[in-house]
């Protein structure tokens, strides 16, 4: 019987906060909660933004929070002042121009226009003719919105960050969230599995581009920097999932990153589901850590017309004042998508070591289609690949939940905020809710909170969504006042208001987690309730192993909610080990059956049976 992979633990920050507790959800919908239920996201939020102790809420200390969150003017550069370099070249009216250096400035090739005189420890350098050079300046960027973590919240700061870029900063913080969510502690995880029986697959669709990574080294040369041992290590893509393997949870398992443009956690959601479908692993940790708010990297993106102009967002409105809060408008009259920061990493298990373990099931992954475009006159131009894995999923729901039960599902759209995608993924959508008798499907797009964070965007989709079945609330659409004329919404519900989804988000059996990535990278993912897994649980394993299992997940809930509470007072575990049981070749022993790591209590089988013998 295929194994049902469960997820068990989730963590990370994005624009809107924290993720494990529920918080960045219900920073998305404070509106709707009541003051009970945000008191500990306000806190959570106040500690992590350095802006009071928690014990200081007031209402003007939660509307300095709620400013310093969710999609707003950028602040991890200055979009009014950024450096700019021009090229110029220099000449005088006596065709000389004369300056001093100090000798170790001097270029290994001299021009040939350059007279140089020694004078102690400086030169002076007298150039005949032209003299070629940069002009610094400061200029405004077009783009001034993005999706920035928190105001003030630094996650380097938790634990030993030297030289780390900000992405595995990010990733660091978001491994260690999910895992301190789990209610049971790794070590002891590991004592009921082997070594091999966990896999890691984590990445960054756009790799690590900040000045201690790809950025800086390939500036260096040009701005008198200096290329350090580690930036090109740490530039690489799957470094997240090398970090956590490394760093976090001692993992000698498989590990990996899958990429896919936009939709690459759900690229690496579906790796880690199939490891755990076929028995290859009995725990993954899945996710995706993207620090993109990068003024080089927006400019690439802007140059393409994707991204929404300060100037565009202006028109829009019929003002002289940009409106950063809105800048992401999906399905609405829009000019481009939002870019923005993210960590978001799941913990996937194994159904049968889940309820042995008693952690909890916060719903489960049935599987995740990916599909290319065929064809295409432009790489960046969607295609037909989008609608295959959204009609894959949605029949895959009704197989699992029924004619009646695929009706009770919602759709997490890609929702970019830009006029192609409101077209083309609309159609789509409604197509397949046409196909199959869903007359009024409900859609919502939580980028217009949090922006988008390229590969980390399908986890901020995920994470929002395990809210909706704790809180009951759909994040509706909250930046748009409009559905645009060109929206395909025949059998849709696109929400603009918050939408209520029943105690603990009980009228949705299923969510639909839809991503469209550059190149022709389409995914779309079928997540189950808690409620419908558990009933599925029920059905494999019967009445006493689910009592058993209740009575353990009662103990497992009380540390995960002391770590929660913990973490909302500015306390948290960071789980980051460098130079800690460190293995080397002293470390190992082997058979022709088994190897043995000195750090780990269950030895790793090797194969001894041959799976192709039916072609000897």
């Amino acid at each position: 019987m295929t194994k049902l992979p469960l997820i068990v633990g989730f963590g990370g920050i994005n624009a809107a906060g924290r993720s494990s507790g529920f918080h960045s959800y219900k920073r998305m919908v404070s509106d709707v909660l009541s003051d009970g239920e945000m008191e500990a996201t306000w806190q959570d939020l106040a500690n992590r933004m350095g802006l009071a102790n928690s014990d200081d809420l007031d209402p003007e200390l939660i509307e300095a929070i709620k400013a310093g969150t969710l999609v707003r003017r950028i602040d991890s550069f200055d979009p009014d002042n950024l450096l700019y370099q021009y090229k110029a070249s220099f000449s005088t009216d006596s065709e000389q121009i004369a300056f001093t250096l100090r000798k170790s400035k001097l270029p290994t090739m001299i021009p040939d226009n350059w007279t140089v005189e020694e004078q102690g420890s400086k030169v002076k350098i007298t150039v005949n003719g032209a003299l070629d050079a940069l002009l610094e300046d400061r200029v405004s960027f077009p783009v001034s919105s993005g999706g920035n973590i928190p105001a003030g919240f630094d996650p380097g700061k938790l634990y030993n960050s030297r030289f780390h870029p900000r992405g595995l900063k990010l990733t660091v913080y978001g491994a260690s969230d999910a895992l301190n969510s789990l209610g049971v502690d790794w070590s002891e995880v590991m004592k009921h599995i082997k070594p091999d029986e966990v896999s890691v697959y984590a990445g960054s669709a756009l790799a690590q581009v900040d000045d201690q990574s790809l950025s800086g080294m390939l500036a260096a040369p040009l701005t008198g920097g200096r290329v350090s041992s580690k930036m090109m290590a740490l530039s690489l893509a799957e470094m997240p999932a090398d970090f956590v393997n490394g760093y976090v949870i001692n993992s000698v398992g498989t590990t990996g990153t899958n990429m896919g443009a936009c939709a690459t956690f759900l690229y690496n959601l579906r790796q880690g589901m199939y490891d755990i479908q076929h028995g290859k692993s009995k725990v993954v940790v899945v996710g995706n850590a993207e620090a993109p708010v990068v003024a080089e990297i927006m400019e690439g993106f802007r140059v393409m017309g994707a991204l929404a102009e300060d100037e565009q967002l202006k028109a829009l409105d019929n003002s002289d004042v940009v409106d950063n809060r809105r800048a992401c408008r999906p399905f609405s009259e829009n000019a481009g998508f939002t870019m923005s920061e993210s960590s978001q990493f799941v913990v996937l298990m194994d159904d049968e070591l889940a309820l042995k373990l008693g952690v909890t099931v916060y719903g489960s992954v049935a599987d995740v289609f990916v599909n290319a475009d065929a064809n295409k006159k432009s790489i960046s131009a969607p295609g037909v690949g989008n609608y295959v894995t959204m009609a894959k999923a949605t029949a895959l729901a009704k197989a699992i939940l029924g004619e009646e039960g695929v009706k009770r599902t919602y759709v997490q759209a890609h929702g970019t905020g830009t006029p192609q995608n409101r077209i083309t993924e609309s159609h789509i959508l409604n197509e397949v809710a046409k196909t199959f008798s869903i007359d009024n499907w409900p859609v919502t797009a939580i980028k217009s909170y949090v922006g988008h964070s390229m590969g980390a965007a399908a986890g901020d989709q995920l994470i929002a969504s395990l809210g909706v079945w704790q809180y009951g609330w759909i994040p509706g659409i909250k930046t748009i006042d409009h559905i645009a004329d060109d929206v395909h919404q025949s059998n849709l519900n696109i929400l603009t208001e918050h939408a209520f989804a029943g105690e603990q988000g009980e009228d949705y059996k299923a969510v639909l987690l839809n991503a469209k990535g550059f190149g022709g990278n389409n995914a779309t993912g079928l997540v189950l309730s808690p409620a419908q897994t558990m009933t599925m649980l029920s059905n494999k394993y019967g009445e006493k192993t689910m009592l058993a299992y209740h009575d353990k997940n009662e103990k497992v809930r009380v540390v995960a909610k002391k770590n929660d509470k913990a973490a909302c007072n500015g306390v948290e575990t960071i789980r980051y080990h460098f130079g800690e049981s460190v293995m080397d070749d002293g470390s190992v022993a082997m058979t022709q059956d088994v190897i043995k790591l000195s750090e780990f209590e269950h030895a790793i089988a090797l194969p001894q049976v041959n799976p192709y013998a039916d072609y000897s």
